[in-house]
């Protein structure tokens, strides 16, 4: 499902219990200096991360002053995040000439205590040959797995200008093992894009069974994305820089097991490092 970007005034763009990702929770706040805002989500952990400016953070007393520092746009600088406990309360107050602050979160059912993320965990894969060329950013990632409940979450970044992510074309949409190891596991996922120049655009292509069409979404700056089900590339303009906010939330673990489109499956061997990316979202 694409959902066109348009001013959402604070309020959740993707809400708890969503008909397409009931998994994952996803909100965009925009603030100005000296502005505050307060939430609570019952039954999902959450993150918060600017995507610019800055932000003090408060969790119910706990204080995480100075969080972000990103400037113009999210290739101005590093990741900062802010881990919530499940149906804790928390208040943003914007210390930056303006902020826009992303939300993510998970559906959980324990409360774990609160934490900053100041450095992140990266792994740059792919080549400028095979048109994968890409970083990856993970705010909430392997280096967090005894810390965090279901959620995952993570920055991605083409480098270079146009080719393709999430290829080899892969899904999580079901909790699968043989031999009591997972094949794959299911997780509802969620992506924010944006473009530089702000005017470039990509396609976000869903197929729900290999080899069968699909659906493909024309994304622009400021659309989300939320992937239910299916194998689900994406690519953006040659010329253009891309990058999504991703959130990932888990049905019965979460660690990510991904199962790669029979078809396409054996070009893993040919896009140098994905082996790594694949390893940094358990």
């Amino acid at each position: 499902m694409h959902i066109a970007p348009h001013d959402n005034q604070n309020q959740p763009i993707v809400d708890v219990n969503d008909a397409h990702v009931p998994l994952v929770y996803f909100n965009i706040v925009n603030l100005k200096q000296g502005e505050a805002f307060e939430y609570r989500v019952p039954g999902y952990e959450t993150c918060i991360v600017p995507a610019t400016g800055t932000v003090d953070v408060d969790v119910e007393g706990v204080r995480f002053d100075a969080l972000g520092g990103r400037g113009v746009d999210v290739w101005d600088g590093e990741p900062q995040g802010v881990y919530v406990p499940v149906g804790t309360s928390a208040t943003m107050v914007c210390t930056s000439d303006a902020a826009e602050v992303f939300v993510a979160g998970a559906k959980f059912d324990k409360v774990l205590t609160p934490f900053d993320v100041r450095e992140h965990d990266r792994v740059q894969y792919g080549s400028d040959d095979t048109k994968t060329h890409r970083k990856i950013k993970h705010i909430l990632g392997q280096k967090q797995r005894d810390r965090v409940g279901r959620l995952l979450v993570s920055e991605l970044y083409t480098v270079g200008a146009g080719g393709w992510s999430g290829f080899p074309s892969h899904k999580h949409d079901t909790d699968r093992s043989a031999g009591g190891t997972m094949q794959e596991t299911h997780h509802d996922e969620c992506y924010n894009f944006r473009f530089r120049p702000d005017y470039g655009s990509g396609l976000q292509m869903l197929q729900r069974v290999d080899n069968e069409p699909g659906d493909a979404y024309h994304i622009v700056n400021g659309s989300t994305v939320l992937i239910d089900k299916g194998y689900h590339p994406c690519c953006v303009l040659p010329g253009y820089e891309m990058y999504y906010f991703t959130i990932l939330g888990g049905a019965s673990q979460r660690s990510l097991v991904q199962y790669f489109q029979p078809t396409h499956a054996g070009q893993i061997e040919t896009i140098p490092g994905i082996k790594d990316m694949i390893a940094k979202f358990k």
